[in-house]
């Protein structure tokens, strides 16, 4: 891009002369040699060998058609054949009438008629056309990722829909490729590397489109958009498209996902093409191999299933509709099992859709960081029941969720502190169950977090230890009052000697 803008600020620019005639070429030369280098040939095949070793110093080529060794229509057709030299412009020097509409038809940017114009007039096409190149460059940078040469994202969207408006809003499929574990990639094999695979997945997508026409960008690190016309039967032709990335990759260690938005008539806009596309990818982001699903019903109807609870929750805060059922915990040390504490339990009687079990809202809300309303909403009603059942002379503490995105809360203790404080009850009451995978995001933040939680007074149960992260040095860094294994892990103590000494060694 430094070397552009010199080039714009008079510096740097290099003019070809191509002329077989010595006269005509020296007064060329004499025109513009102020203002720009002077470089000739007299034929189209020194000229070729001259283009090549300058392709990327060259501004404009001025260009006779009748020259021996290879002629000027042979070479604008073997320039504009070639991807890295057909973007320097063409001036075509013509004393034919009929060779100027010839010359514009194969691609030049402009002509000179023979005998030569006045000097400033010359000196005005050369001038214009160069800017109009390096104009030309600058929006090319502008819109095109550096790494790839795939649109950015904006340019992306913006050209399609220009597309879609030229083309009658004819059927277009929507596909996003995302590279697994993209990150692990750099780390392990370095930036280079990592740039490499980005280079070769976007060498191929530009192929795809080429064969299909559309678009494609680079939408992040390690995310493309692709905008094609559509494929009747996509899971016939995406094996060929990704047999040709994993062909030029030759590496087993990279894989890759595709989501597809396939057109099915409903009109919906680019972006909510993608949207579902993008959707479909991540839905199926934790697979380890290269693979590619399509959006369908089935999925649309959980979307907008999915999208009417996250409208209806402020609605169902209010309402009360989120009820707490609380299951009873023993202590069976004794003979005689006594209850101990309860856990609290939440369901949503939705007015259309009745009881909603926590599956199906407890992680959507976690997506989108809705979660907190839920948890402070269930912490406030069972504060208000361990009060209710403290005036009836009853003390038992109730075991509450705070979920990965509470812990990250700079104001967490804050905010427990005051429902707490404000019911009159004893911290230790409000049993605080921390998943053992919300430790697997930032140990460290949410250890520290633990232990000012346990300085007022609460106490911290881990929830679901040995579903997936479990470790005995965890349990010797974390600072809990309770922990509560997964019901998989203890399954088979009682059949497996192996299994239950583990047990017995966590407690």
């Amino acid at each position: 891009m430094q070397e552009l803008l010199e080039r714009k600020q008079g510096l740097h620019r290099t003019v070809l002369i191509v002329d077989d005639e010595f006269i005509e070429r020296e007064m060329l030369g004499a025109m513009l040699s102020g203002l720009y280098e002077i470089i000739y040939a007299s034929n189209g095949m020194t000229a070729l060998e001259i283009i090549k070793k300058k392709k990327k110093t060259l501004s404009l080529i001025l260009l006779d058609f009748h020259m021996p060794v290879l002629d000027g229509y042979s070479l604008l057709k073997i320039l504009r054949s070639d991807s890295e030299l057909r973007s320097i412009p063409v001036i075509v020097l013509t004393s034919e009438k009929k060779a100027e509409v010839k010359s514009l038809q194969l691609g030049a940017a402009d002509f000179i008629s023979k005998p030569y114009e006045a000097p400033e007039v010359i000196q005005a096409r050369v001038r214009h056309s160069i800017e109009l190149f390096e104009d030309r460059i600058i929006i090319h940078d502008t819109e095109r990722d550096e790494l790839t040469g795939l649109f950015n994202k904006e340019f992306f969207f913006e050209y399609g829909k220009r597309l879609n408006n030229q083309n009658g809003n004819m059927p277009m499929d929507a596909l996003v490729l995302d590279i697994n574990r993209f990150h692990i990639i750099n780390e392990l094999f370095g930036r280079s590397y990592g740039d490499k695979v980005l280079k070769i997945i976007g060498q191929s997508i530009h192929e795809l489109v080429r064969q299909t026409g559309g678009l494609a960008c680079r939408s992040n690190s390690n995310c493309f958009g692709i905008y094609i016309p559509h494929m009747d039967n996509p899971k016939d032709h995406l094996p060929r498209f990704i047999s040709m990335i994993e062909d030029n990759l030759d590496d087993r260690k990279i894989s890759f996902r595709i989501g597809i938005y396939s057109d099915d008539g409903n009109a919906l806009d680019m972006e909510q093409r993608f949207e579902h596309a993008d959707l479909v990818c991540r839905k199926i982001k934790n697979s380890y191999t290269t693979c590619f699903d399509i959006y369908n019903a089935e999925l649309h109807s959980k979307e907008l299933h999915s999208e009417r609870l996250i409208n209806d929750m402020d609605t169902a805060l209010s309402e009360k509709q989120f009820k707490l059922f609380y299951q009873p915990k023993y202590n069976i040390s004794d003979s005689k099992p006594v209850l101990a504490s309860v856990e609290a339990l939440v369901r949503w009687y939705h007015p259309e859709y009745g009881i909603i079990p926590p599956a199906e809202f407890i992680t959507l809300f976690e997506d989108n960081g809705l979660i907190r309303q839920l948890d402070n909403y269930v912490w406030n009603e069972a504060a208000n029941q361990i009060k209710q059942w403290k005036d009836a002379g009853f003390n038992v503490p109730i075991s509450v969720n705070v979920s990965r995105v509470d812990v990250f809360n700079p104001r967490l203790v804050e905010i427990l502190s005051d429902i707490t404080r404000s019911r009159g009850i004893d911290s230790e009451n409000l049993l605080l169950e921390i998943t053992e995978s919300a430790y697997s995001d930032n140990a460290q933040q949410i250890i520290s977090t633990v232990i000012n939680l346990r300085e007022k007074g609460f106490k911290i149960e881990m929830d679901d230890f040995g579903s997936g992260y479990s470790s005995l040095n965890m349990l010797c860094s974390l600072p809990i009052d309770a922990l509560k294994l997964d019901m998989e892990f203890i399954r088979n103590i009682c059949d497996n000697k192996k299994h239950l000494r583990l047990v017995e060694i966590m407690i």
